[in-house]
Parts: C-alpha cells; structure tokens; sequence
C-alpha cells in the first residue's frame, strides 16, 4: 500500500495525497476528508514516519536523560508532574516525548541511538557519560536541576532562597540545635563535619548552601547526615541515625518531603512528638506533604511552571538549530516559596 494506490483510488496526485498527511493546510479540509477515510479503507496508516523524518530532516520527538531508570523515575510523584507538564507545552508542536535512561545495555546507548530532535537534561551532571553523547551529536540541550554544558539553557529552581526560607523560618522559631538531613556520595548514612563536605549534587549543593548561609548568619552551626540517595530505604536509615545521635537536634531541615516524612516516622517511632518534640521541615511541597500527619512545612516548588519552562525552552533551542542561528542559551530561574504547615513549632522549654 503506497501513496500512489490512495491517489489512483480518489483520482487526486500523489503529491496531493502526501499534503493530506504531511501539509494538510495545502488542501481544503472536504479533500483532506476525502483522502484519509479512502485511506482508512484501504487500511493504510499513513507515510513511514522514518522516511518522513528523513525527508523533513526531523524527527518529531525530544528526549528527556534521566539520572534513573525510567520505571524508578515514574514512583517518583514530582518527575511524574514534571513530565507531565512537559508533555502538556509539547503537544500543541506535535512532538513526542521520548524518556532516556543514563544507562543502556551492552551494545545500545539510549543517548547515542535513539533519533530526537533534541534533549533535556533532567538532573544530570555534565560529566554523565550519556550527556557526553548528547553534547557529541550537537543536538540542542537543556539542562533542568543541573549546571548546563556550554552553549544550552538552563531551567533551575531558586534552590538557595527555597532553603535560606527553610532555615529562617526554624531561627525565628527559636531553634538553635538544628540538623541537616541531605544526599550524600557514600553508600551509607554518615555525620559530616559540614555540609560542603557530603554534598553530591547540583541541587544538593545548592539547597545546603543556603542553609549553612542563614544558619551561619545566626551563628548556629548545624550537624549534617547524609544519605546515598532519596529513596527508601535510605531515607529511613538516615532519619533513625540523625535522631539516635547523643545531641538530638530541636528541628531537621531535610532535603526532600521524602526524608521528612522518614523524621517524621523515625521520631515517633522514639516517642518525640512532632512538632512539640522536634520541628521538621521538607523541601518540594509534594503531595505527601499533604497527606503526612502533621502536615509538613515545606518549599513549594512549581512542578507545572518548570515543566513548561523546560519543554518552551527546548523548542526555542531547535527553532534556532533548525535556522541556522547561533545558540543563545539562557536560564529560566523558578522562584520558590515556603509553605507553613503543622510540622514546625518554637522548641521545647528546657
């Protein structure tokens, strides 16, 4: 079945028939009717989208590099809305969204193989190995929660000032023994002498310095723990280590709603009370600090608002490509704000 079977069928040129499918705006919408039902009833689905993107010199699709595989990417609740928000800005351009994991299997690269028109760097670091592919076939990048390679946007939250609010707010409460609970490069939960010295990514850097900061300003300097990775059973082991120290600290500053939720439960679990006991504050206001009981004082972060930054970028960034001008990378900074729930209170008296 050809395109030539479907013109002979309705008596139009091929060339007709192909504006059907790939300009459709070249013929009046009764002749675009026309020729796709004939089509439907030959039962052919349209041109072999790999000669079509050969033609246009396109692809139709944009990939997203996770730091992850795609099927732990999907248990995460605020990568879901990010996705999602992209894929919402994508639509109306009739691109498909194709999500890459970092790591492939023996002969086959994600980053390498799969054809896109360009790419967003969900969380990356630049050193990624499957960044270096991205970067070695000159697609058109951005870089979201992460420091960009040269020549590609950015779309970053305002980490420091989100945690500079996290901070403040427990200072102003009264609270001096305060903790950090953050990610870490090592394998298993560890005191650190400060944060600088545990910090394990971009935006763990980020969120711990503006801790330290206004901590510093107050003169509080706080004990750290970190843990290899957000997710459970990490997280948990870290908030059980953190509260099982000789000085247990009046109030956590936690890297993510994840790990206060693992305080949260780790102090009960040791007959504190919260927030009469020990304060907790999270970070990302995810559904879980809703359903969290207290509900959780956290930084709200606009999932939406990064998503469709990101995807508007990336669209500008391969409209320039695909004319032949120069990149002009930008950063797109997403503010940030706290949310004051039941989970922060002034610390106990002593």
């Amino acid at each position: 079945m050809t395109l030539q079977t479907i013109a002979d069928r309705v008596g139009v040129s091929r060339m007709t028939v192909s504006n059907a499918f790939s300009r459709p705006d070249q013929l009046s919408a009764e002749m675009r009717r026309t020729i796709l039902a004939a089509a439907a009833d030959l039962g052919y689905v349209g041109p072999d989208p790999s000669a079509r993107a050969l033609a246009r010199g396109t692809t139709g699709a944009v990939g997203v590099l996770l730091t992850e595989s795609v099927g732990t990417a999907f248990l995460d609740p605020m990568a879901a809305a990010f996705f999602g928000a992209v894929a919402e800005e994508l639509a109306p351009t009739g691109m498909a969204v194709v999500l890459l994991p970092s790591t492939g299997s023996e002969g086959t690269i994600p980053a390498r193989d799969i054809p896109m028109d360009g790419a967003l760097v969900y969380g990356c670091a630049g050193d990624y190995p499957a960044v270096d592919w991205l970067v070695k076939r000159k697609l058109p990048l951005v870089f979201v929660d992460g420091d960009p390679v040269e020549g590609a946007s950015s779309v970053l939250l305002d980490e420091r000032h989100g945690s500079r609010l996290g901070a403040q707010h427990l200072l102003d409460l009264g609270h001096r023994r305060i903790a950090i609970l953050t990610m870490s490069k090592d394998a298993t939960p560890r005191w650190a002498p400060d944060a600088a010295s545990i910090s394990s990514n971009f935006v763990a850097r980020e969120r711990q310095a503006g801790w330290v900061e206004t901590l510093a300003g107050a003169g509080v300097t706080p004990i750290v723990m970190g843990v290899h990775d957000n997710v459970e059973p990490d997280v948990s082991e870290g908030a059980r280590a953190l509260l099982a120290g000789p000085d247990r600290p009046t109030a956590v500053l936690c890297f993510s709603d994840l790990m206060a939720a693992a305080v949260v439960h780790a102090a009960e679990n040791a007959g504190l009370r919260v927030p009469e006991d020990l304060s907790v504050v999270g970070f990302d206001d995810s559904p879980l600090s809703r359903r969290l009981r207290p509900a959780l004082t956290t930084v709200h972060q606009d999932f939406d608002a990064k998503g469709k930054a990101a995807a508007a970028a990336l669209t500008s960034s391969i409209s320039r490509f695909r004319a032949g001008v120069a990149p002009a990378p930008e950063q797109h900074r997403i503010p940030v704000d706290l949310v004051v729930r039941d989970s922060t209170a002034p610390p106990p008296s002593t």
